[in-house]
Parts: C-alpha cells; sequence; structure tokens
C-alpha cells in the first residue's frame, strides 16, 4: 500500500458486530501503512480503534416487529443522521456490519448520493432464510459480502446477488471459546450444572424464563436435586434476579463473559435461545436445545420464511443436530426431557457431538477472520479507488 490517507465509514448496530469492525479495523492497521480514520457508528471496541460514534449504537438493538414499529420515528432520523455525517465524511469505503433493517438503508441513501463510494457488507443479510429478493437488490448498493457462516457463498450465488467470500467466524478463533472446547472435549457427561440461557434481550428473557422455570421444576421432581447456572449481561441482571425471585429452584446467576466461559466449561447440557449462542455452545461442545417465542406479528409472519430450521449449527451441518421447539410447541416438560438424554452417555448425546464435530470442520479457515476480511476490503478499494492501491 502507499501508505495515503484512508478514510472508512463503518456502522455496528449491535455488540456482535462492533465486536468483527473492530477485529477487522485492527488487521487493516497491520496491513495498511498509511493513517486510517474512522467515521460511523459503534461500539466500544471500533471506539478502541478510534471511532466517535456518531450516537449510542445500543439504541438500534430491538426486536420484534412490534418494537421496530414504536421506533420507526427515531429509528428514520437516525437514518437520515447517518447518511448524512458518512456523505459529508466523504470517506474512501463504506463498511456495514449486520443490522441489516439499519445498515441496508443507510448505504442505499449513501451509494446514491456517492455512486462511486465502494461499500463492504460483514455479516451476509439471512435472504435464504426470507425475503430472497433482497439478495438482487443489494447489487445496487453493495460491492463485496463478507460471510461468517460457510453455506452464505453458495446460497447468495443462487439467489444471483454481490460477491460473496466466507472469511470465518469470529467464535472458532476466540481464545475463551478455543480453551473451553479443550477443557470439555472428552469429557463425561454426569454431575454438572444444567445452563439456563434465555437470551439478552428483555423481550427474550420474558418469554423464555417462565418455561425454564417448569423444566428446572420438572428436572428436580424426577431427579432430585440438581444444580441450574442461568449466565447474564450486567443490564439484564435485574430483569433475571427479579422473574427468578420466586422460583422454587432458584437459578444461580453469573454475570460477565468470564463467567458465562466458566460455566460453558462446567455444564453437562444448555436450554437456550435460538440465536448465535447455540453456534457458541456448539462449537464449545455443549450439548444444546434450542427454543424460542416471536411476538404475535412476527408469528403472522413466520409463512415467509424458507430456511428448514431457524438453528445455525442445522444449517452448517445441514441436517438436525440440535433439537429445536419455536412458539406454540415450547414445553418447559420437552426441554426438561432433553436435558436428561444429554446428560447422560446417550445416542442422543453421541449424535449431537459427531454432528459438533462436523460443524467444527466446515467451519475452519486458513486464515483469521478480520485478517481475511481486511485483505477483502483493501482488494475492493484497490479495484474501485486505485489510488489507494
Amino acid at each position: 500500500m502507499n501508505g495515503a490517507p484512508l478514510k472508512i465509514a463503518v456502522i455496528a448496530g449491535e455488540v456482535s458486530g462492533d465486536l468483527l469492525g473492530a477485529d477487522l479495523i485492527a488487521a487493516l492497521k497491520r496491513n495498511y501503512s498509511g493513517p486510517v480514520e474512522l467515521v460511523g457508528v459503534g461500539g466500544e471496541g471500533l471506539q478502541a480503534e478510534g471511532l466517535k460514534s456518531l450516537f449510542d449504537f445500543s439504541e438500534l438493538s430491538i426486536m420484534g416487529v412490534t418494537q421496530v414499529l414504536s421506533r420507526l420515528p427515531r429509528l428514520f432520523g437516525l437514518i437520515r443522521r447517518t447518511t448524512a455525517e458518512i456523505i459529508a465524511a466523504k470517506p474512501d469505503i463504506l463498511v456495514i456490519i449486520d443490522s441489516p433493517d439499519f445498515t441496508h438503508r443507510v448505504a442505499k441513501r449513501v451509494r446514491t448520493a456517492l455512486p462511486d463510494l465502494p461499500v463492504v457488507n460483514y455479516v451476509c443479510p439471512s435472504v435464504w432464510a426470507w425475503k430472497e429478493y433482497r439478495a438482487t437488490r443489494m447489487l445496487g448498493y453493495v460491492d463485496h459480502v463478507l460471510a461468517v457462516l460457510p453455506f452464505e457463498p453458495a446460497a447468495m450465488q443462487h439467489l444471483n446477488g454481490p460477491a460473496t467470500t466466507y472469511v470465518g467466524h469470529r467464535l472458532v478463533a476466540d481464545p475463551a471459546l478455543l480453551e473451553t472446547r479443550r477443557l470439555r472435549l472428552g469429557r463425561q457427561p454426569g454431575n454438572g450444572p444444567i445452563l439456563l440461557l434465555p437470551g439478552s434481550r428483555s423481550s427474550e428473557i420474558q418469554k423464555l424464563l417462565p418455561y425454564f422455570e417448569v423444566a428446572t421444576n420438572e428436572l428436580v421432581a424426577r431427579n432430585g436435586s440438581m444444580r441450574f447456572i442461568l449466565p447474564t449481561v450486567t443490564h439484564r441482571q435485574a430483569l433475571v434476579r427479579e422473574i427468578t425471585a420466586g422460583w422454587a429452584v432458584k437459578p444461580e446467576i453469573v454475570v460477565g463473559a468470564q463467567a458465562k466461559w466458566k460455566a460453558f466449561a462446567e455444564a453437562d447440557a444448555a436450554m437456550a435461545a435460538s440465536g448465535t449462542v447455540i453456534l457458541e455452545l456448539a462449537l464449545a461442545d455443549v450439548p444444546v436445545v434450542s427454543a424460542y417465542k416471536v411476538d404475535w406479528i412476527m408469528r403472522m409472519l413466520t409463512s415467509g420464511i424458507k430456511t428448514w430450521t431457524g438453528a445455525l449449527p442445522n444449517l452448517i451441518a445441514d441436517y438436525p443436530v440440535v433439537p429445536e421447539y419455536l412458539n406454540d410447541v415450547v414445553r418447559g416438560a420437552s426441554l426438561a426431557r432433553w436435558m436428561e438424554r444429554l446428560s447422560a452417555d446417550t445416542y442422543q448425546l453421541k449424535a449431537m457431538k459427531e454432528g459438533y464435530e462436523l460443524i467444527w470442520q466446515r467451519m475452519q479457515t486458513e486464515k483469521p477472520p478480520g485478517e481475511h476480511a481486511a485483505e477483502i476490503l483493501l482488494d475492493v478499494l484497490k479495484k474501485k479507488k486505485p489510488g489507494h492501491s
């Protein structure tokens, strides 16, 4: 690289996206000889790399159609503000990370105003699950997609979307996950706690914890005294404690990443909200059953979902590895019986562990995700703006 100043606009709408962005920018700085300036929206990770976020990105961390509808005026205001700031900054490249309802709206508007601006989308939108038409629409404002799941490049190609490269998932190289996996491989089941993971959003926690309560009562009634651990994040601790205060069988509530990974290492099995945590558990070799309850409007839209499963490990393996329960079929008693099967030396446990190994192999990459993502970003920049070659 010739060392010319490089201005990167970056937009991350969630903690996971902020971590990906920080990893990408750190790797880019190692591979680019000139000064790097950041503008846009992000959290602690990107701010540590030099970003002064336009606003608190936690405002974008909303879930469910009803929540989105109630926040529409504020969201559209943030879209307009972010778009205007990026256009005024005249960056060399725009990187949008996940949160497509926000980031893609900004990208489309920015591309209209700055038609020659290269745009890279980190984390492929779930076009393989629903609204497939989004893939071809992205051709108008995205030059390259950085996928974090190995099946996504083929899915995007099938849907005639932008060029897409699987760069790897940050979890596969996460030191805490790798250490947890090392501790667990070869571990014999039995005498460990059961994990309760109701999600990190208040709506998820409120919907799932009542079913987890039924499951804990059922497990103790059938098996005698058992230990339950409920890892949570700082800003949800009060809510979790309030909901579980009246439980007959009280879980041990632990807070923070370090406590979570310690619990992962000790656990026999977990019941968890569908989402990235299911993939975390699979890669860490923790047996899990997935459960999820969506709001009433989202239930009306489920007919538009094309994918056969909502569990990421199942999509990666291309067969059912993790059992999952959604909406009206969520039952605490079903979760309890799965915990019994996955906490002992059973055929169900052996089958799940076999699937986990396949998933682990399919997610491996030759280079760390951040390094690979940075290389592609610089290559896109070189093609569209030769002055940075």
